[in-house]
C-alpha cells in the first residue's frame, strides 16, 4: 500500500464532462488525511474512509477532512492550475502520510492524491498543509 502523488485519471475525464465546478462559489472541495496504510494514486476515483487518520486526542480532525477555501483556477502560460488556501488542523494529535482532495458536493469524486513523502506527526499542536504557488511549475493541481 502506498500513496502516490497524482491527479486522478477519473477527474481529468470528469472535467471534460463538466462534472466539477472549481470556480469560487462552485462545488465544495475537501481534503482528507490518510495513514501510510492507504492506497491513493491516479486510479483513485472517490473519497473513502478506509485508512483515513483518526485524531488521537481532541477534535482537530473528523472523518471526511476539512473544506478547502479560496479554490481559485488560473492560467499560467499554457497550464491551467488551481490554488487553495493553506489548511490547518489546530489542537491536533495524529500521524498522516498523505491526503486526498475530493469534490464533496458531487459524489465525493477524487481530484488528486498528495503524498507527504513519509509520516508527518503532530502532538497537541497545529498541523498545516501549505499549498505551493499556483503556477505552471508548482501548483498542486495543474493541467498542461
Amino acid at each position: 500500500m502506498a500513496i502516490t502523488q497524482a491527479v486522478c485519471a477519473s477527474f481529468k475525464q470528469q472535467l471534460l464532462d463538466g462534472v466539477h465546478d472549481l470556480d469560487t462559489g462552485g462545488n465544495v472541495f475537501k481534503l482528507a488525511l490518510y495513514t501510510s496504510s492507504a492506497t491513493l494514486n491516479k486510479s483513485t476515483t472517490a473519497y473513502s474512509s478506509t485508512n483515513e487518520i483518526t485524531n488521537t486526542s481532541g477534535s482537530a480532525y473528523t472523518a471526511g477532512g476539512k473544506a478547502l477555501t479560496s479554490v481559485t483556477p488560473a492560467l499560467s502560460t499554457d497550464t491551467a492550475c488551481c490554488d487553495f488556501a493553506d489548511i490547518s488542523f489546530t489542537s491536533a494529535s495524529f500521524t498522516a502520510n498523505g491526503c486526498l482532495i475530493y469534490n464533496d458536493t458531487n459524489g465525493d469524486r477524487a481530484v488528486c492524491a498528495i503524498a507527504f513523502g513519509g509520516d508527518k506527526t503532530v502532538s497537541s499542536g497545529t498541523f498545516t498543509i501549505q499549498f505551493p504557488t499556483a503556477d505552471a511549475s508548482n501548483a498542486i493541481l495543474r493541467i498542461a
